[in-house]
């Protein structure tokens, strides 16, 4: 008897638990309507925080749809870029790479500061990770675009304030080499730095839904092509 009551109790600690490790809505799968274009969105917690506003934007007009994980650096974007594309065909695919990559961890993978720890890829290693990634977008016969990495504000956690730039230098080589259209996201936080949050390289719920209006342009032209 005590040992079904010490089952009981875990099976509800373990219910617990998962209740409390919410899944970002971002994350959840939707249910696509047929007959519109679909639309990818590849990209870490910031490709995150834009996708629901980019949904209600485009509601009606295309399925926007987000891998069901945060996608992290490019090397994990190489690992996994196969499964996320899956075997449909997209019309859209709008990707980024880079906060992950410019990152301080240490051995047991916990963010760190640049003292403290290494870059998850150096530059020779996301050049060579985004032409991989390249071409195996390009080869999907959708409309590529890449986003550029946003700013690395003073104070931020495990990078260095305006990292970003090789990062972005390095992207845009690569990107112009290869003919994909680059959305240029920094640019748009660098004219208004209130949108991100203080010492912080995510945003506000306003700074989200203002990079939604600027993906969104690009995907809707995008569409037209």
């Amino acid at each position: 008897m005590k040992r079904i009551w010490v089952c009981l109790l875990s099976l509800i600690i373990a219910l617990a638990n998962a209740a409390e490790k919410k899944i970002d809505p971002a994350l959840v799968p939707i249910q696509e309507a047929p007959n519109l274009p679909r639309v990818l969105l590849i990209g870490d917690s910031i490709s995150m925080g834009y996708t629901l506003p980019i949904r209600a934007m485009l509601k009606g007009k295309a399925n926007v749809v987000h891998p069901p994980d945060n996608c992290g650096d490019s090397g994990k974007g190489v690992q996994s870029l196969t499964a996320w594309l899956g075997d449909k065909k997209w019309d859209v695919i709008h990707v980024n790479f880079g906060l992950h990559d410019l990152k301080y961890l240490d051995e047991t993978g916990k963010l760190v500061a640049p003292d403290k720890g290494k870059q998850v890829n150096l530059l020779d290693q996301y050049e060579k990770n985004l032409r991989e990634l390249a071409t195996k977008l390009k080869a999907t016969g959708a409309k590529v675009i890449w986003a550029n990495t946003t700013p690395v504000p003073e104070g931020s956690s495990g990078r260095v304030k305006d990292s970003e730039a090789a990062y972005n230098d390095t992207a845009a080589k690569v990107m112009k080499e290869n003919g994909i259209e680059i959305d240029d996201l920094h640019a748009l936080v660098k004219a208004k730095p209130e949108l991100q949050l203080p010492k912080n390289v995510h945003f506000s719920a306003a700074g989200s839904k203002a990079l939604a209006e600027e993906v969104v342009k690009h995907i809707e032209s995008g569409l037209k092509k």
